[in-house]
This record gives structure tokens, sequence and C-alpha cells, in this order.
């Protein structure tokens, strides 16, 4: 298929999800609320920094009525086209896990493009997403967490951050982390081959990607990991880019890396992130049956 990668309106319709989603404020100011009444009522650890650098914080959630200990780990990372939104901003998506008796961690990173001092870059966040894991690896078990089951979950640049995270090479990141840190990851409505996004001009103008950073960090574009499973759902409501981007991870790594590849009917790029968070829904249940595998 070939993309009329030099049509800026076609890219803009294709990429620009608040635009597609009218009432995407509803959602986001929702977000908001609901995560400061979590933040407000449910035992969590707030801010841990995983490094020195802007932006590098994470908050801990700990498991409800865990029948055994340690507990298996949800990772949860923000979209925002790496540069919008906070890991405040998603304190809502922990409930539902931790009632289920799992340890959830939510993390931070800094947004593109940074400062002139600091510039952010797309590969700078993946670092600093490898950085985070590490903490988690080392120390979630002082949080009920097991440091050997831990799955990664994304939504849009998030998704894209989850399934870069099996790409890592970890003994080569930190002193004792082994192969494997994550064990799974479920990117939804992931952003997979970053080739479009750099023709996109609204937010080229603001990410800077270069044609290295397309190869260096667009999951499709990379080698199967040599272990672990990835889940890739988007909603059917999507924009028929995003759907194609779902289906592209399967393509570049097979079914056995990537035994799920899913169009869920009736959500969009900011509903499917709710269904996450649903009991019940089959995108929570999906995420559950990641985390007791």
């Amino acid at each position: 298929m070939t993309l009329p990668l030099h049509d800026p309106a076609w890219l803009e319709r294709m990429y620009n999800n608040r635009a597609l989603v009218p009432d995407h404020m509803d959602y986001l100011d929702r977000w908001a609320q609901d995560s400061a009444q979590v933040r407000a009522n449910l035992p969590c650890v707030l801010d841990i920094p995983y490094g020195t650098g802007p932006g590098e914080t994470l908050d801990v959630f700990a498991p409800v009525h865990a029948q055994v200990s340690p507990v298996p780990v949800l990772v949860f990372i923000h979209g925002g086209y790496w540069r919008s939104l906070d890991k405040s901003d998603h304190s809502f998506v922990a409930p539902s896990f931790t009632q289920a008796g799992f340890c959830v961690v939510v993390v931070n990173y800094a947004l593109c493009p940074g400062t002139p001092d600091a510039p952010v870059t797309i590969p700078h966040i993946v670092r600093q997403m490898e950085k985070a894991l590490g903490w988690v690896a080392q120390n979630i078990a002082g949080h009920g967490g097991d440091a050997r089951r831990i799955t990664v979950a994304g939504h849009s640049a998030g998704g894209q951050l989850a399934a870069m995270l099996l790409t890592s090479l970890w003994p080569l990141i930190g002193h004792g982390l082994p192969d494997g840190l994550v064990r799974s990851a479920l990117s939804i409505s992931g952003i997979h081959d970053l080739e479009p996004v750099m023709h996109t001009p609204m937010y080229q103008s603001v990410l800077h990607i270069t044609e290295q950073q397309v190869l260096q960090v667009s999951p499709a574009r990379l080698p199967a990991p040599q272990r672990g499973v990835l889940f890739c759902v988007v909603g059917g409501d999507e924009s028929a880019e995003f759907i194609r981007q779902n289906h592209l991870m399967q393509d570049a790594w097979g079914s056995h890396f990537v035994p799920r590849s899913q169009s869920l009917p009736g959500l969009n790029h900011f509903s499917v992130v709710d269904a996450l968070a649903k009991p019940g829904h089959e995108l929570h249940q999906m995420a559950l049956n990641l985390l007791r595998a």
C-alpha cells in the first residue's frame, strides 16, 4: 500500500485524533477529575523519581486484597503524541486492576520538544521508559509487586513505547536487569511506524522526527524480540491509518509474538482507554489475561 505521505491535509485527517473526536475534551476533563479522586482515595505512592531528569517520576498503586504476594505488575504509559498529557491524567486506569489484586504503575516522561537547553526527542523518551522499567524491576517488590511478571500497556504514543520495551536489551541497559524484563505488552491505538507522523506538519513541527529515528524507534521496522508477547488493539471507529498502524505489528513480528491484533467495534481513540479501565470489557479482559499468563 502506497501512502500519500506528501499530502499534509490527508495526513492530518488521519492522525489528528482530537479533530476526529469532537468531544475529546469531555474525555480529557473526566479523566483528570476521576484520576484526582483515585489518588485521594486509593493507597498509592506518588511522584517517585526513577531518574533525575525532567518528567522522570512515576506513581505506584498498591493491590487491594491481594491473595498472594508478590503480585503481577501493570505499567501504564500515557499517550498525547509524545508532546502532551501527564500521568496524573491517567490514575483512573488503576482501580479496576488493583481491585483485581494487581499492582499498577503509571509513568511520566519528558514531553517533546523540551527546551533549547534540554531538547526532548522520541528516542530520548524511549530511554526514559527503559529507565522507568529498570526502576520497577529493582524496586517494585517493596510495593508488593513481582518483578518477574511485568506487563506494559500504553495508549497511542504510549503504545509505541510499550512495543519498543519488548525489544530492549535489558542486561546492557542496567546491571542485573534480566532478559525479558517486560514479559508482555499491550499496545492500544499504537503508532508503530513513525514515517507518516514525520510527514504530518502539525506534529513534526514539535517532534522533529528524523529518518534515522523512524528506523530506530518504529517497532514495526525492528526485528521481533526473542521473547515476550504483544497484543495490539485499536478502536473500530478510529481512522483508517490508526487501524492500519494497529495491524502492522502482527505483519512485522508474526502471530507467534503478536497473537492478538484486533479492532474493537464502537470505540474511538479516547473511549478505548475507558474500555481498558472497565471491568468486564473485552479490552480489560485482554489486559488481565496478559497479567495472569
